[in-house]
């Protein structure tokens, strides 16, 4: 099989990103046209990861965006059930490094928290390998779309999350109004495919990319399923009008 169907089975899946491990950045960035840096950023600034939180990061591939979380001091765990994408994360770890400050003639500034450390584990968002209420944070970006069962993947979620804890949901959306929606359609139709063919050892990877986003609900029934899992204030965002939208929620002080 060279890709998985939209049952999702995780082995197919995972064999699936393993095999376009090597090339994912890349091709994350030139198929969105450089918006998933954008993307990562803002997540980034919701996720508010502060020194001393823990953030488990699922879905996190080769940890592109885990190592966004730590630099202001927070503890990340990058978990993934694919061993190709954590392996070429692994290899592609570097110490951080912060820049001096401008010196004033008070001295020079307080220096920022050091970035906190990456940990790279393997797991399913179905059965995390992790204790009841471990995070402070837990976050995914692109890959809630790929699970089995969406509702037992944010329960899985809600189980990990300390009382008061955060949830942050990256994933492609749907855009508002006929003509863009067939506009985009269009682009994952025939475009996505085209540059996948060109530049993906596996580009029948992105067949079912294109095939899985169409499939996923919309925004405000995401929003709803989240709710019935458990989470409160849920509330989202749209980015790029609505080809990706950021969901975020709380797991209950006193549940």
């Amino acid at each position: 099989m060279t890709r998985p169907n939209l049952d999702k089975r995780p082995g197919d899946v995972s064999a699936m990103f393993d095999r376009v491990a090597e090339r994912y950045d890349l091709l994350n960035d030139v198929l969105s046209l450089g918006q998933d840096r954008w993307w990562r950023r803002v997540v980034a600034r919701v996720v508010d990861a502060r020194p001393g939180e823990r953030v488990l990061d699922l879905a996190a591939g080769t940890g592109t965006s885990s190592r966004t979380f730590t630099r202001h001091g927070a503890d990340c765990v990058a978990c993934d059930f694919s061993l190709g994408m954590l392996q070429v994360g692994a290899r592609r770890r570097r110490p951080a490094v912060t820049a001096p400050g401008p010196v004033s003639q008070d001295g020079p500034p307080p220096a920022p928290p050091p970035a906190g450390p990456v940990a790279f584990v393997a797991g399913d968002a179905l059965r995390l390998p992790f204790a009841d209420q471990a995070f402070d944070v837990v976050t995914i970006s692109f890959g809630l779309r790929n699970v089995a069962d969406l509702d037992a993947a944010l329960a899985e979620m809600r189980r990990v999350t300390r009382p008061g804890g955060r949830l942050v949901i990256c994933e492609f959306g749907h855009l508002p109004g006929r003509q863009l929606t067939a506009a985009y359609d269009k682009y994952l139709a025939t475009a996505l495919p085209a540059i996948a063919r060109w530049l993906s050892p596996n580009p029948d990877a992105y067949a079912y990319l294109a095939e899985s986003i169409k499939d996923w609900p919309a925004q405000p029934e995401l929003a709803r399923r989240i709710a019935a899992a458990g989470w409160s204030a849920v509330r989202w965002r749209d980015l790029t009008l609505g080809v990706v939208a950021i969901h975020v929620a709380r797991r209950p002080a006193g549940g």
